[in-house]
């Protein structure tokens, strides 16, 4: 099956972490159902060897890349004996994992990664390399927890923020469409009576109406997409829990990443970063221009 969206590549980052493995997987998983190719990255990060202390640091290079290949070598086996039809690539690059990952992605359709990568912290949820690639990518970029089972036939859910959102709304449009799911767009919102905001008394079903109407301006890809069934749900309540909730029962979710209102506000935005840390499932981060 092919999706509306240009045939291309789904690039993945790998390394020997079982975060890593659960990306390759999906991202297989995920290529194969759009028709694309599958490309499988690993960077020698020669600034961690570095402060490692490595003495001879081009011998230790040198050995990181021949155990890359290797590695490599049994990821594209193991992955090719599954799907024997599909097309899988496997490079190994010398460099800063973040900027050879974004660098890569420039002619990637999508890029999956892990959690963690390999040696993260126990107790970060988010590695520091995928929230620099989510916060700062051009392209879709899919973080995938430790395992991807669970049941089939999920939904695909979407947030909408606002009216500008029509790209994640055809992203996640085009995932229901390949998958063979529903879609459910979700966009939550906290009535201004209840910020604590001195304001003029504002109507409830007045501002419900604006919600839902922000709503409907962001989802009219819905109208390319007419084999996909769709439930629009405007919700009162905090986006990020909201949107957290809705994971529990999802195949995928999917957020908008809007560019930082301010010069030194976050590049992922407090909704994002929540979801990317404490969603139940995949979570796919759309950039909006």
């Amino acid at each position: 099956m092919t999706s509306n969206r240009t045939a291309g590549v789904v690039l993945v980052g790998v390394d020997a972490s079982p975060q890593a493995r659960s990306a390759a997987d999906w991202a297989a998983a995920e290529a194969e159902r759009h028709g694309w190719d599958l490309k499988l990255l690993h960077v020698v990060d020669a600034g961690a060897l570095r402060l490692l202390g490595t003495g001879g640091l081009s011998e230790a290079a040198d050995r990181a890349v021949q155990e890359a290949d290797t590695m490599l070598h049994s990821a594209v086996h193991a992955l090719t004996q599954r799907r024997p039809s599909m097309v899988v690539n496997a490079t190994v690059v010398r460099g800063s994992p973040a900027a050879a990952i974004l660098d890569a992605a420039e002619d990637a359709a999508m890029v999956v990664l892990g959690t963690r990568g390999h040696g993260g912290f126990a107790g970060l949820l988010l590695g520091s390399v995928s929230r620099r690639v989510a916060a700062h990518a051009t392209r879709p970029v899919v973080v995938v927890r430790d395992s991807v089972g669970g049941p089939a036939r999920r939904p695909v859910v979407a947030g909408v923020r606002d009216e500008r959102d029509t790209d994640a709304v055809r992203f996640a449009l085009a995932e229901g469409a390949v998958r063979n799911v529903p879609v459910r767009l979700i966009h939550a919102w906290t009535p201004i009576v209840h910020s604590g905001v001195m304001v003029p008394p504002i109507d409830m079903d007045e501002e419900r109406r604006l919600h839902a109407r922000v709503l409907n301006h962001a989802a009219r890809p819905i109208m390319e997409y007419p084999q996909v069934h769709v439930d629009t749900e405007v919700i009162i309540g905090p986006a990020a829990a909201t949107l957290v909730d809705a994971s529990s029962h999802a195949g995928l979710l999917v957020v908008p990443r809007h560019p930082p209102a301010e010069r030194l506000g976050l590049r992922l935005g407090s909704v994002v970063h929540a979801v990317l840390h404490h969603a139940h499932c995949p979570v796919a981060v759309v950039p909006i221009p």
